[in-house]
């Protein structure tokens, strides 16, 4: 049994103002009309990922942010750095509904037979505009949840497991045996753990914190290195000489890891080796940058010869890349694993209200490792 939904609805949207502002806030629109192949999804549980936070707050200083309105209609607003305007201009003056993935009931269906199959049924969804109460889509790009999975549980299937599939995909597409991540003590890297046991694929994890190699190791990883331990460099090459580690994604993005990875990767190569070359090994090393936790430059110290590479991830480009019929098979596997190799942990669970309370926002707005928040539209569901 469905119920039908209010002509109008709650929306969070990010808008830059052309006084170089940042405003948040929850706006009241009309539930959206579908077409008859569309459906109409009441959106129970969302994620916040980084890649929510680069269209929530833009290029706006959150140091700066301070709250307006109401406990129940709260806006947020931030300076915007005068620099970051041209970059913006695109979007200045038009409020960006925010959300990139969330789970809900499809309470409204159009009249084509495949969006009647899912009316009533959990579903996920991927597409924009997820931190509102109700989201109209296609049905043929709703995912529907396995029975007795819940909404908070399948809000998670698009962005974190399709990522983790993308990179062991993409390891296995460019001739590569073997990973290596940072920041992998996270909900994405602990998921990558668990696939990559799962498909014995051989997976170097780097983390920045004791308890994140302690908590790595109780998932069963056998490579954990610490970024910050002195010794950090032999014990990465030593890794990488035990899995032949030649691909690595990173979420740091700025900073010298990636040049790090990239000359330990080298000396992995190299070791042992009784011949020498200016040039370096003709084994070709790979670094996709794929997040951006470190917003500085990336320094690269040349230490790894000539073989390698790096460039930038990004989840949608990749799956345009290998077609629909493998993309789609991507999506079913997550579907049948949702709740085992792609799980996803969260440390809070909050309203729209509450995703614009300042200290909240603030909390969220760190990206800290392992913390994970999920947005309740409809806290009632």
């Amino acid at each position: 049994m469905t119920t039908e939904p209010a002509p109008s609805m709650l929306q969070l949207q990010s808008l830059i103002r052309d006084d170089a502002t940042l405003e948040l806030s929850l706006a009241e629109v009309g539930v959206p009309a579908i077409g008859d192949g569309d459906v109409l999804v009441r959106i129970e549980a969302a994620p916040i990922n980084p890649s929510d936070l680069g269209v929530l707050f833009g290029p706006a200083d959150i140091r700066t942010a301070r709250q307006e309105g109401s406990g129940d209609r709260p806006v947020i607003r931030a300076d915007v750095p005068a620099a970051a305007m041209p970059a913006v201009a695109a979007r200045v003056g038009h409020a960006l509904p925010v959300g990139n993935e969330g789970a809900g009931t499809v309470v409204r269906a159009g009249t084509l037979p495949e969006a009647q199959a899912l009316l009533g049924r959990t579903v996920a969804i991927l597409g924009g505009a997820t931190y509102a109460q109700y989201r109209a889509t296609p049905a043929a790009l709703c995912l529907p949840l396995p029975d007795g999975t819940t909404a908070r549980q399948g809000a998670s299937c698009f962005v974190n497991p399709l990522t983790a599939l993308g990179m062991v995909e993409t390891m296995k597409r460019e001739g590569h045996t073997a990973l290596v991540h940072t920041a992998a003590a996270s909900n994405l890297g602990q998921m990558l753990v668990r696939l990559c046991q799962a498909d014995d694929v051989p997976l170097v994890n780097v983390v920045r914190r004791p308890e994140q190699v302690a908590l790595l190791r109780d998932l069963g990883a056998k490579h954990v290195c610490n970024s910050s331990d002195d010794d950090f460099e032999d014990h990465l090459v030593d890794a990488l000489v035990e899995t032949g580690a030649t691909l690595a994604f990173d979420a740091t993005g700025g900073g010298t890891l990636a040049g790090r990875i990239l000359a330990a990767m080298e000396a992995a190569q190299t070791r042992g080796s009784t011949e020498f070359s200016r040039y370096g090994s003709t084994t070709h090393k790979q670094v996709y940058i794929y997040g951006a936790l470190d917003r500085g430059p990336t320094v690269l110290e040349r230490a790894f010869g000539m073989a390698w590479g790096i460039g930038g991830w990004l989840l949608p480009p990749f799956l345009q890349k290998i077609g629909g019929e493998a993309a789609q098979a991507l999506r079913e596997r997550v579907a049948r694993e949702i709740t085992t190799t792609f799980v996803s942990h969260y440390t809070r669970e909050i309203t729209l209200a509450e995703a614009l309370d300042l200290d909240t926002l603030r909390a969220y707005g760190r990206q800290a490792t392992g913390e994970k928040v999920l947005v309740r539209p409809n806290p009632e569901s």
